[in-house]
Parts: C-alpha cells; structure tokens; sequence
C-alpha cells in the first residue's frame, strides 16, 4: 500500500493507493502550522490508522511547499512555517518506524502525471504548472530527478530569456520582483499571476484572468492583443527550456492550464525557438488536477 501526504498551508491531504495504484483512502485535516510536534503526530497518527485499516505497513511520501536541504535534510519552506528549519523526514522515520520520502509538490504533480497510464512508459515527462506561480518538475523513467540541491524542476526561477524580454517591450517591460529576491524570474510572467500582471501593466487596468479570456472569446481589441502577446511568451519561453532539457511529453497543470488555446497556439509558435533539429514535444493537460500532490507523494515509492 503506497500512503501520500499532500501538505499544503491550510489543509493535510492523505491518500492510499493498492498496488495497482488505486485510490482506496481519502482523508483531510487542517495542517498545524505553528505547532511542529502536532504537525508530526497529525501525520504519524494518519499512518496508524490506515495500517490498522489496511493490515499492511504503508510506503509513506510527503510532498510539500517547499524542499530538504541538500546537506541537512531540514525542510526548507514559506507555507508551513511549523516544519521550517525542521528534520521533519528524520522525525517522522524515528516517530513511525519506517522510510519517508519526501518531495517539492511540483515534482509530485509532474510524478503523479508520469505515472498515468497513457505516460508511464515515457522515458521522460517535463510536468509545468502555470496556477499562481510557475514551476515544473522533471521525471525520468518514472523518477523525480530533483538534483544535487533539490532545485531542479524550478524553472520558475530562471530568469526571462533575452527574447522574451524584447518581445515584452525591452526597458518598457515590467521587471517584475521574484519572492526569490531576484528580478525577472519567469515565476512573475508565465503565471496565472503574470498573465494579469502583463494585462495590467500594458493597458493600465486590472483584470481577474478568466476576465481576460472571457474578453478575448468575445473578440475585445485588447485582450485579444495580450493574448497574442502571451501566447508567443509562452512559446519563447518553452522553447528555452525544451532546449535545456528535451522532454518526450509536456503536462500543462494549474489554473491558466484550463485554457484550451495554448494546446493550439504554443505548438504552432514554437518551432522557430527550438533548435533546427529539434521537434516540439507533446503538450497535453493534466488529468488529475488536485489529487495530483497526494498521488505523486504516494508513488515517490514506486520501484
């Protein structure tokens, strides 16, 4: 039985999943933010019941938001501050009794999709999330492949391409600040958050996103211009790093992912980024959405 824990600001999900990677448990609790020790005995004490539950000794992962220190394993994130600085993965192994992995939550996105009976044997699956931020994360042979530093997959932290910036206006584009502490990261532009960013910034109005593509789809002048402007954004920026890192299939996840558009536009657009050789890969939506966390969590145990 393969046990996921999806840790989020607010909530803990938990899933278990058989052997043929099943969903066979549910469950949600508010996550303790500022108690450390609750944190721990919340998730050991979910582990306790669904071995009882199931007779069996589950596989546990945990993806969160945030990472372990390469050299220390202390956990390394904003959202949960209880676990910050913390060994949580040691602690939980001592409290439990058994081996806990844990990941970045975009790479159990990207692992939840690979794992997918259409992809499972893809060599490799580049999963990108375009939801409030921008970030991805890279599976190989069914493998989160997260680097020497657990910082790979975070293309949301690359800078713009030079490109890109000439095509967002050169010096009259808006040089966003990144949460990171640097300038320009692709995090600001590619995101839910900078596609209204962008619309803001250009035609000195705030718009919610869904507005934009709502505007669009009836034609107006100037959404139907910024998403012009956006879609060869995206394609610049996918050509980047499909360059970088040539993957057999893309999955789109999060909020801008549920615009049907760019399955059309980025394909068409892109090829004039990627090398000579080089074709665009398959772009396709994720098929599971929220649960997406807590099935890759659970399948960081998958041999």
């Amino acid at each position: 039985m393969y046990y996921g824990f999806d840790v989020g600001g607010t909530k803990i999900e938990f899933g278990a999943f058989n052997e043929k990677l099943e969903r066979v448990a549910t469950e949600r609790v508010p996550t303790p933010t500022e108690d450390y020790q609750q944190l721990v005995e919340t998730i050991a004490g979910l582990v306790a019941k669904y071995d009882a539950e199931f007779g069996v000794e589950g596989t546990i992962g945990l993806g969160l938001p945030g990472m372990e220190d390469a050299d220390d394993a202390t956990v390394l994130t904003v959202n949960v501050p209880s676990a910050k600085g913390k060994p949580l993965r040691a602690d939980l192994e001592a409290k439990i009794g058994r081996s806990v992995k844990i990941e970045n939550d975009a790479n159990c996105f990207a692992l939840s999709e690979a794992w997918d009976e259409e992809l499972k044997d893809e060599p490799s699956v580049l999963g990108l999330i375009l939801g409030t931020g921008f970030g991805g994360g890279l599976i190989y042979n069914g493998k989160v492949f997260s680097g020497r530093n657990h910082v790979a997959g975070e293309i949301g932290h690359m800078r713009l391409p030079i490109d890109a910036w000439f095509h967002l206006g050169g010096d009259k584009a808006p040089l966003l600040e990144c949460g990171c502490g640097n300038k320009g990261c692709m995090d600001n532009y590619l995101s839910g958050r900078g596609f209204e960013l962008i619309y803001a910034h250009n035609n000195g109005e705030k718009k919610k996103a869904i507005d934009i593509i709502n505007a669009y789809n009836e034609g107006e002048e100037k959404a139907v211009k910024h998403v012009d402007q956006f879609m060869e954004l995206l394609a610049i920026c996918f050509g980047n790093i499909f360059t970088a890192h040539d993957p057999h299939v893309v999955v789109l996840g999060g909020g801008l992912s549920n615009f049907d558009l760019i399955y059309q536009e980025v394909p068409k657009r892109i090829s004039k980024h990627l090398l000579s050789v080089a074709k665009c890969p398959k772009i396709i939506k994720a098929k599971h959405g929220d649960s997406g966390g807590v099935r890759g969590a659970a399948f960081l145990n998958i041999k």
